[in-house]
């Protein structure tokens, strides 16, 4: 188990510039999922209003890109995990620690659950309403996370296209 794990953790390492731009790109989708939960779940509760009220279309859109999270989740976990091991930085451990709330909220607190309190529906569980909003609040965790994912996979492929225009 040893011997693979430091494989893998070599294989990482030769290729995480990719696994940069993968994580960032699966990170993206989430954007759309923090849309609507914005726009409108919370919009709805706070206003009274929707200023998003997606057509099936968007609706199994946003159900797709939120099975992206895990892999997205993962990728993150390790890649801030790897550079906090190399670097000791604050940044990379505050990401991880943000990224791994996310479990947290994926297995514990459901959007359905979430959902059906901001909007006063029937109760789906015997999870207390308050937790509702930690759930929001633990989902845009992952905001500073996807930031710094996406200025650092921007990074690369710019210097990827100057290398190759050099050449």
């Amino acid at each position: 188990m040893k011997y693979a794990l430091k494989k893998f953790v070599a294989w990482y390492d030769r290729h995480q510039n990719i696994t940069t731009v993968i994580t960032a790109a699966l990170f993206l989708t989430q954007i759309l999922h923090l849309y609507w939960l914005g726009v409108h779940v919370l919009s709805e509760r706070l206003f009274g209003v929707t200023f998003f009220d997606p057509s099936p279309f968007w609706q199994n859109l946003i159900i797709v890109f939120d099975y992206f999270e895990i892999p997205a989740l993962v990728s993150a976990t390790i890649l801030y995990g790897r550079r906090y091991q190399k670097t000791g930085s604050l940044g990379a451990l505050r990401n991880l620690i943000f990224i791994n709330l996310q479990y947290l909220h994926i297995f514990w607190i459901t959007d359905e659950f979430v959902e059906a309190v901001v909007r006063g529906g029937p109760r789906v569980t015997i999870l207390p309403p308050w937790l509702a909003l930690i759930a929001i609040v633990i989902d845009y965790l992952e905001v500073p996370v996807i930031i710094e994912t996406l200025r650092d996979a921007v990074r690369i492929v710019r210097k990827r296209l100057v290398q190759q225009r050099r050449t």
